[in-house]
């Protein structure tokens, strides 16, 4: 893929996260897609490695459960041939205790034939975790 084809489908692929098109994101994402959040999945039981799209959209799904989101805003797109770089300031309100928690996200991206194929996301896990806890950890 060319830079501007990577662009485009970057935009559609958060676009359509931003407003909850499960199905064109599905349409976005190769069936073979290897995917990683990284933070502790005692806390988000959606994060760690995920292999297949089934498998993507299961996590995707279990985050959808737990939290709303109130805001997901890419800040910085870099893009280098196949592969993009997305900073995004993003809000999401957790159900179970109604608390917002806003925090920057990283993720690196790689596409094949227009469609996502790889996926590393990384956020300040620590500051998240006090987040959800609502308190400061002990270090």
């Amino acid at each position: 893929m060319n830079e501007e084809a990577t662009r485009s489908v970057v935009s559609d692929l958060y676009a359509a996260y931003m407003r909850g098109d499960g199905e064109r994101m599905a349409a976005l994402i190769d069936d073979d897609v290897d995917w990683v959040i990284y933070g502790p999945v005692q806390v988000f039981p959606f994060a760690g490695h995920r292999r297949g799209k089934g498998a993507v959209l299961q996590a995707l799904g279990r985050i959808a459960e737990d939290y709303s989101l109130e805001k997901y805003v890419p800040q910085v797109t870099v893009v280098d041939g196949d592969r993009a770089a997305v900073m995004s300031d993003v809000a999401f309100k957790r159900r179970s205790s109604g608390r917002t928690l806003t925090f920057h996200i990283a993720d690196f991206l790689r596409f094949r034939d227009g469609r996502l194929f790889e996926f590393r996301e990384f956020m300040n896990t620590f500051d998240v975790v006090q987040q959800v806890l609502d308190r400061q950890l002990a270090v």
